[in-house]
């Protein structure tokens, strides 16, 4: 999913390796670790280039757990570990709603008033600048409002005071047109960094800083982020339809088109009128033999499955018959098996102004999950459940289990619902533990994604700020 700067101005106002499990209950695997991010689960927003949501480190399990706060008076969706366990966060401020970088130490005690350090970035348009990545240096890669693509790195001065700074920048001015911004960004396993703009544009720029692009048909948005496959291929989801693109001589060209049942309209709970998913890449051999998103089909929403490579749908299984038929999630997805949260109703007290009205109006937050596997004749269903997750769900190889934030209350929300930190066995679906968070509306996680920490914590970004669970 992805957490506009206009939802986030919103926000202001208000507060001014995977699949089926053997007998030991291992999953696995992960594709291989693109050698151009940092570390494998801590790298990129959903945990790695094909964006599994799945990550090999633990995380704090099913025991008691202690909660400390980063209140940064900013909105952080974007929260990514390097090698040196230092912790980068792309923000945005509540005065101003401009991005703002901040680095952060998991390992400090106590309730955390500021970072380590910060660095404000140019304010674009209201959907870009969410989506960044960490690369094999620890430097935070992301296209600012003056749509140039930056290496943020981190250090230290004489003093021993952290400092953020650009390192290097290419100016992506003239591919991408004023009034557009770029909205998924991954690198791939060459070396190119590929980027998709909210207004369908696709583009790759080569370690030399050379830009091309291709431009998907007219009327197609991209409202998430981008996804890398270790054969080179890069999967885009459209407000339409699900592409595959590979480099070519002449720049980024789309090898296949799958289009999806998008609705007559945007469902309440979703921040675009189609698909809520950034693309996952799954598979039992290499990891990325699938490719899963979410449709937006009117009455009953279903996990879409392909096969990478050729584009071939393997099966359209109906997902969330417990829940509410809606998500704006990127599914989990590990071996054969995904993970579908559902987000209909959620109340996210702003959308993109071009997300188009809603039908209905509003709805209950029912919540529900659901467990599909794909085997040699197709998909089915494994389990489903009732929970209502508010960010999106992870799951853990090494601890075996999904970890994600419930929200309290009734299927009526309202400012007073609390949250609690859940533990889901993914084998069953059943909650495994639940520990009660502090604070109410002020820590929202509003579907944003957590994440594992190599020292078995939990950063999850809400409304104002980061907890910390561990």
């Amino acid at each position: 999913m992805r957490l506009p700067l206009v939802l986030l101005a919103a926000c202001a106002m208000v507060f001014a390796q995977a699949g089926t499990s053997d007998a030991a209950g291992q999953w696995g695997p992960l594709a291989s670790p693109n050698p151009y991010l940092g570390p494998l689960g801590t790298a990129t927003m959903h945990g790695d280039a094909g964006s599994s949501d799945a990550t090999p480190l633990a995380g704090p399990g099913t025991g008691d757990v202690s909660v400390a706060g980063y209140p940064l008076a900013a909105a952080c969706p974007t929260l990514l570990q390097g090698s040196d366990n230092l912790v980068v966060a792309l923000c945005t401020a509540i005065v101003g709603q401009a991005p703002v970088v901040h680095l952060l130490d998991p390992g400090a005690g106590g309730l955390v008033g500021t970072s380590l350090a910060s660095l404000r970035l140019a304010k674009g348009s209201v959907l870009g600048g969410v989506y960044a990545y960490l690369d094999n240096a620890d430097r935070l890669v992301v296209v600012d409002g003056s749509r140039m693509l930056l290496r943020i790195g981190h250090t230290r001065d004489a003093a021993g005071k952290w400092q953020l700074a650009v390192e290097s920048s290419t100016d992506l001015s003239s591919a991408i047109p004023v009034g557009d911004n770029v909205t998924g960004l991954v690198p791939d396993y060459s070396g190119n960094v590929w980027f998709a703009t909210g207004k369908g544009l696709v583009g790759l720029v080569t370690p030399s800083g050379v830009t091309t692009t291709v431009a998907l048909p007219a009327g197609e948005q991209v409202a998430n982020s981008i996804s890398a496959a270790p054969d080179g291929r890069i999967a885009v989801a459209t407000t339409h339809a699900l592409y595959e693109l590979r480099p070519a001589a002449g720049g980024p060209e789309v090898a296949w088109r799958g289009a999806y049942d998008r609705g007559r309209a945007r469902k309440p709970g979703q921040l675009s009128w189609g698909t809520g998913s950034t693309p996952t890449y799954f598979g039992p051999n290499t990891g990325a033999e699938y490719l899963t998103i979410v449709d937006n089909a009117d009455d009953q929403v279903h996990a879409l499955v392909f096969r990478s490579g050729s584009g071939e749908l393997v099966c359209s299984q109906p997902v969330l018959t417990k829940g509410g038929a809606g998500s704006e999630n990127s599914p989990i997805g590990i071996g054969r098996s995904i993970f579908v949260a559902s987000t209909y109703g959620y109340p996210y007290p702003g959308v993109p102004e071009d997300a188009g009205t809603a039908v209905p109006a509003s709805a209950p937050f029912t919540g529900g999950m659901t467990r599909v596997d794909v085997d040699d004749t197709g998909c089915h269903t494994v389990w489903e459940n009732t929970v209502r997750s508010s960010a999106v769900p992870h799951l853990s190889t090494a601890d075996g289990v999904i970890y994600t934030v419930a929200r309290k209350g009734l299927d009526v929300t309202t400012p007073l619902d609390g949250y609690s930190f859940t533990v889901i066995d993914p084998n069953i679906g059943a909650v495994t533990a639940s520990r009660l968070l502090p604070g109410t509306i002020v820590d929202d996680p509003l579907q944003t994604s957590p994440l594992v920490t190599q020292g078995r914590q939990i950063l999850q970004g809400t409304v104002t700020g980061v907890l910390r669970i561990g």
